[in-house]
């Protein structure tokens, strides 16, 4: 084999791999969004869980994708472990798709779909056309490197040592060991499987049985993705990966001791519905993965406790008051780009409640000067502005990944969530600074006065409630816009209140019944809270309306 042939063959390995990782990319970018609510939404039960992996593995060609996405959700509480095994096996099934395309030699029609690729790419102005375009042409660049891929090999007939090595792997636990390291360097059993289906295809093999064991070898290194990914996640995350691991460990033994005991009964079996030596390796990593899972779904339970036995204890969890530290995005927790909103959302709404919870704190320091009050709000204030420095970090960094494109639309608006939830905190700790000028001065709060505050801080919290249900953005959209109608009622009747408190204020100094320096206090915590409230009703309008545009300059901005 000639250097010539040997350059065909990285060159045609290299535009698999790039054809693979656009369409994949792509296809996140796309309907990410749309498939990670499937996820959160029908993995319910085991089975259901199984089905819902099937089919996002086949759609995204990727099981290494897939596993990677639940060990995100495990690790960020969005999925518990009985829930991911389900996916988990049903992505196992789902990754033999690839092989199968490969095996019916599409790649004729390579050039008709890079053509439409490129048009779509080039003179759509619709994002979602444009991403659509990206794995057309990914899926044109793989069939072009599976055309290179074969035409390299058939010179290797030519080539008597590499005939001679072929053929003398003959061994079924080095086949296997050969299938693990290559899929763990390449990171994708689609790619190793489909190599294997290229050789099987031009009578590389002396006998093609010898594939059977290499596809299971493929099957254990396939792992590696997953485990990489979560060594930088929790405990729950770590043991999502090992249960991927050990299904294909475990499914791979079962199997293997088939084949020992019936290996001709197999191979006849397989060969009886498979047209070439190509689709036998194809059909033979589809039944071995479809009994894998049938055999082993069952005892899902029992694999996740076990995983729970090899990796023991608990993570230190940061609690929801914990103070410089974050829970849901930071080095300790995956970024994966499928989930990274999710993520960032939930940290917004952990920011907003401390806010929240800051601002009544506050409230309550203004009327019972207690020490310990007020210190409180000051300590919680510089942790708020902790939060705010890392989650605006965290959005410009992720926008650097591939997002999907729902989530890329509103990632701008998330910077104006953010800083509406810092200024609350700022009005908390305002707040808290008259509370010490109270206390220094001696100014006193008639009774009423407490009394309208206390009104007017109720309908503000109510619209804080109302914010921070609508953060997570998972609410149908009817009960969103119940819960926006709520709120621009429930502004428009603080702005009420805020103009009858400041008229009573000046009622009150008129009639002498309130001293000046009390009175400034007053109408100086009543704006306060009108603007607490317009910060309420921001927060909930970026989150629901987020748009592109506005986002996109916001990012770069930011980012800027």
């Amino acid at each position: 084999m000639g250097i010539a042939q040997l350059l065909s063959l990285a060159g045609g390995l290299g535009l698999f791999l790039l054809g693979m990782t656009q369409m994949s990319e792509g296809i996140e970018k796309a309907a990410g969004e749309k498939l990670r609510k499937i996820l959160e939404m029908f993995t319910t039960n085991r089975v259901m869980g199984m089905v819902v992996g099937v089919v996002f593995t086949g759609i995204i060609q990727s099981s290494s994708a897939c596993t990677t996405m639940v060990v995100s959700f495990v690790n960020s509480g969005l999925m518990n472990l009985y829930q991911a095994a389900g996916v988990i096996f049903g992505a196992n099934i789902g990754t033999t798709i690839t092989g199968q395309l490969v095996s019916f030699n599409l790649s004729r029609y390579a050039p008709l779909f890079l053509l439409g690729g490129v048009v779509a790419t080039m003179f759509s102005k619709n994002q979602k056309v444009k991403k659509i375009g990206d794995v057309v042409v990914g899926f044109g660049v793989l069939f072009m490197g599976i055309a290179m891929m074969s035409s390299a090999m058939e010179s290797m007939k030519e080539s008597g040592q590499i005939v001679e090595i072929l053929q003398g792997l003959t061994n079924p636990l080095i086949a296997i060991l050969v299938g693990t390291l290559l899929t763990a360097i390449v990171q994708s059993s689609s790619v190793t499987v489909s190599i294997v289906l290229l050789m099987a295809q031009q009578g590389l093999f002396n006998d093609c049985n010898i594939c059977l064991y290499i596809i299971l070898g493929c099957n254990i290194g396939a792992c590696a993705t997953a485990l990489i990914a979560s060594l930088a996640g929790n405990k729950e995350a770590k043991r999502a990966a090992l249960i991927h691991l050990l299904f294909n460990i475990i499914g791979t033994i079962l199997m293997f001791i088939v084949l020992q005991l019936a290996m001709d009964y197999v191979s006849a079996f397989i060969h009886s519905f498979s047209a070439d030596d190509g689709r036998f390796v194809a059909n033979a990593h589809t039944l071995f993965k479809m009994v894998q899972v049938l055999v082993l779904l069952p005892f899902s339970g029992l694999i996740v406790k076990l995983t729970c036995l090899l990796v023991p204890g608990k993570d230190q969890k940061v609690g929801y008051l914990d103070t410089f530290q974050l829970k849901y995005i930071g080095d300790r927790v995956l970024l994966n780009p499928s989930t990274a909103v999710v993520n960032g959302l939930k940290e917004l709404e952990r920011m907003a409640s401390l806010a929240d919870d800051n601002l009544n704190r506050a409230m309550n320091a203004l009327v019972t000067l207690d020490e310990e009050d007020i210190q409180k709000v000051y300590e919680m204030e510089k942790n708020i502005d902790f939060l705010s420095h890392a989650i605006t970090h965290y959005l410009v960094k992720i926008n650097q990944s591939t997002l999907p494109i729902e989530d890329l639309q509103g990632l701008g608006a998330l910077f104006h969530v953010v800083g509406d939830i810092e200024r609350i905190g700022d009005h908390a700790e305002n707040i808290a600074d008259m509370a010490v000028r109270r206390k220094e001065t001696g100014v006193e709060f008639s009774e009423e006065a407490q009394q309208e505050l206390a009104g007017m801080l109720e309908l503000v919290n109510a619209m804080l409630e109302r914010s921070l249900k609508i953060i997570p953005g998972t609410g149908s959209a009817a009960s969103i816009d119940q819960a926006m109608s709520e709120l621009y009622e429930l502004e428009n009747k603080v702005d009420a209140k805020e103009k009858e408190l400041q008229q009573n204020h000046i009622d009150r100094l008129t009639d002498q019944n309130c001293t000046p320096e009390a009175g400034m206090l007053f109408s100086d915590v009543a704006s306060g809270l009108e603007r607490v409230a317009d910060h309420a009703l921001n927060i909930a309008m970026y989150i629901t309306r987020g748009d592109h545009e506005e986002s996109t300059k916001e990012v770069q901005r930011t980012a800027g």
